[in-house]
């Protein structure tokens, strides 16, 4: 009897769905009405999951959208390749793909391409061959440059990550293509993006970083810059190179800033003896903003007497741009009260040094026109 009252039970439970079915047809306009709100609903606050597997092993998951650049062929090609080699063959695709792939990179979008590659060759290695290392850096340097040729620059920041998904072994080396792109440009905000970038990832700078540094700061203007970075230089123990003091220091001259002028000639000279062209005369003009023409011309004469012939022959220029050009860079950097008493004096104290030159037997022959000119040198 309990067996037959169980079974009548279950009978009567599968009456419903069996009575739904039967009434299916007349029903069917209300519940697929019902259906496409909750599903619109779904699609507006959830991701479609049920595709994800698909993009993961299909190319489709990183073709622009209809109206946006294509990548350019060759590489599309080529990311294709190595997609198929590690989602379909289970093999790592042979390393010419990449560098090819990395050398034909010409926009922003074939860069998209190649850090996507990047991430599933990482993840390969890691899941498949068991290889924990990162990229090797001469291809972090080469993909930073194809970043910066492509005009990605977004990219190219993340190849000094410490910490990336790409397994890119990021170098200062890297840094240097993005700040060469900085110089080009007059670009100080990426200089100093890529300068916290290299602190956060304890990256050490070397003599080629400031050489790097310094110019982009001398040629913007940016004096208070290029002063907090030669301190974390200089605090880094890097041996700043000659042209690295030759910029310091003209940019020192060239704001008329004499106190900082010889501070930094001591840094120099604690390193280095011989002077530079630029060096050198960059004290040439600190003695004559203090009133030290024949000191100038001691200076002047010494190196004359040091510098190789082919340096000794851009002594010339030097003089010219010293009369010529640096006189009205110094007094744009001074209020007007001390431009009047100063433009005074730097013409009557180059002028005693022309005339000092001569006397000692020294070629000086310059133009004196500029100095001569009212407009040129305030009065």
């Amino acid at each position: 009897m309990q067996v037959v009252s169980n079974a009548r039970r279950i009978a009567r439970l599968f009456q419903s769905p069996i009575l739904l079915s039967s009434h299916l047809r007349t029903t069917e306009e209300l519940i697929i009405s019902g259906l496409a709100q909750r599903n619109h609903r779904q699609l507006k606050s959830e991701p479609l999951n049920f595709f994800a597997s698909k993009a993961f092993y299909s190319s489709e998951a990183v073709d622009n959208v209809e109206g946006t650049p294509t990548p350019t062929e060759t590489v599309k090609d080529l990311y294709d390749k190595m997609l198929e080699s590690v989602k379909v063959k289970r093999s790592m695709p042979p390393n010419a793909w990449l560098w090819s792939m990395i050398a034909n990179c010409k926009q922003h979008h074939d860069i998209t391409l190649l850090f996507d590659i990047l991430q599933k060759l990482r993840t390969f290695r890691l899941s498949n061959l068991r290889i924990h290392d990162d990229f090797n850096c001469h291809l972090c340097r080469e993909v930073t440059k194809a970043c910066v040729h492509a005009g990605a620059l977004d990219f190219g920041k993340k190849a000094l990550w410490k910490h990336n998904v790409y397994g890119l072994a990021p170098s200062v080396s890297s840094a240097h293509y993005l700040l060469e792109h900085a110089k080009n440009h007059n670009d100080t905000n990426l200089l100093v993006e890529v300068m916290k970038l290299l602190k956060k990832n304890d990256l050490l700078l070397q003599p080629g970083t400031a050489d790097i540094v310094f110019s982009i700061c001398y040629n913007t203007d940016e004096w208070e810059l290029i002063n907090k970075y030669a301190k974390r230089f200089l605090k880094a123990d890097v041996k700043l190179r000659q042209t690295s003091f030759g910029i310091w220091m003209q940019f020192a001259a060239k704001r008329g800033d004499t106190e900082s002028l010889w501070k930094i000639e001591k840094l120099r000279s604690d390193s280095m003896k011989q002077h530079t062209l630029a060096t050198g005369f960059s004290c040439v003009k600190g003695l004559l903003l203090e009133g030290k023409p024949s000191d100038a011309v001691a200076v002047i004469q010494v190196l004359n007497q040091t510098l190789s012939d082919a340096k000794k022959s851009g002594m010339k220029d030097e003089l010219q741009k010293l009369v010529s050009e640096w006189p009205l860079e110094v007094l744009k950097h001074k209020n007007e009260e001390e431009r009047k008493t100063l433009a005074a004096s730097l013409k009557s104290d180059i002028l005693a040094m022309v005339n000092g030159l001569l006397d000692m037997g020294l070629e000086a022959n310059i133009s004196l026109k500029d100095l001569n000119r009212s407009e040129a040198i305030p009065q």
